[in-house]
């Protein structure tokens, strides 16, 4: 059992939001502005790790995990 490998890839997971963190981020930072963010670098502040998988679709978080919006 590589438990260096398997302890490297843990930290790797843990160091990436999810798609809930997203979403609390986006509201965090319509609270703060009064406005939706248009890009995931307008939210970074709000989040611990890495969130570069993800992007702002009609205001919500879209990517890995996200479940999928039905169009309006």
């Amino acid at each position: 059992m590589d438990v260096q490998g398997l302890t490297r890839s843990a930290e790797a997971v843990a160091q990436r939001a999810d798609c809930r963190t997203v979403d609390e981020a986006i509201v965090a930072y319509y609270a703060e502005q009064g406005d939706v963010p248009q890009r995931v670098a307008d939210i970074q502040r709000f989040v611990q790790g890495d969130i570069s998988a993800y992007r702002i679709r009609d205001g919500r978080a879209a990517g890995p995990g996200c479940p999928p919006r039905t169009p309006r």
